[in-house]
């Protein structure tokens, strides 16, 4: 799915392990039932020699930030902050 309307940068953080993860938002009405997740591919079972593809996340929801906060990694909790700076109260 391509974003309805241009989205803006909220920030780069790094994780615990070092993988580093950018974060960008974008305003528009959309159904959480409506996303379809990026594909990633994996030999499973370990050592098969079967490479199979998953979907990256499972299902996206509506949160309040509070929420998503407990949810997420604690590592991540930096880009919901960002998102919070970014967009006006309402």
């Amino acid at each position: 799915m391509r974003p309805p309307a241009i989205p803006w940068p909220l920030a780069r953080i790094r994780q615990k392990g070092g993988k580093w993860v950018s974060a960008f938002a974008v305003e528009t009405e959309i159904e959480p039932a409506d996303l379809v997740s990026n594909l990633f591919e994996l030999e499973w079972p370990p050592r098969s020699g079967i490479v199979r593809s998953f979907p990256e996340i499972d299902r996206a929801d509506w949160f309040t930030l509070a929420d998503a906060c407990d949810k997420m990694l604690a590592s991540q909790t930096a880009l919901l902050a960002a998102l919070e700076q970014a967009v006006p109260a309402r």
